[in-house]
């Protein structure tokens, strides 16, 4: 693993949550299991998704996960807090797309980009984002200028 700037700095993403390291996270070599990196980015997407200030969901409709890519850049180690970055990079008809970091002292341990689809709950299949969810996906987008 080498130890890289973040293509993103974490001042850009708009959702921001900081997470705990357990002592149970940790693997027979002392770092961060692989596997709680899928879990910490799982909780950056529910603070996005699921803030109650806002609604991205309109009734009868679930969004799932169509794609999930972690990129491993540094250890983390326990103990100490993971700070998970969360923000929008493309919005499609019924999809979009997210990027995180996952930030130790500032510093940039892994990226997990994912694609959500938007479901309709009875049929199961793919259902055009509302304007009202693309208004808040757009809010929610990260700025790359």
């Amino acid at each position: 693993m080498t130890d890289q700037s973040p293509s993103i700095p974490l001042e850009k993403f708009p959702v921001t949550v900081t997470e705990k390291l357990r002592f149970g996270d940790t693997d027979r070599l002392g770092h961060i299991n692989n596997a709680v990196f899928a879990t910490l980015c799982e909780s950056g997407r529910v603070a996005f998704l699921y803030d109650p200030d806002r609604s991205l969901l309109v009734d009868g409709t679930q969004f799932v996960i169509a794609k999930l890519t972690i990129n491993f850049l540094a250890e983390m180690n326990w103990p100490g807090d993971v700070v998970v970055g969360t923000g929008v990079t493309r919005t499609g008809n019924s999809s979009f797309d997210l990027t995180q970091g996952l930030f130790v002292d500032g510093k940039v341990v892994a990226t997990c980009d994912s694609v959500l689809v938007l479901m309709d709950e009875q049929t199961r299949r793919a259902t055009p984002l509302s304007e009202t969810t693309r208004y808040s996906l757009a809010e929610l987008s990260i700025d790359l200028g």
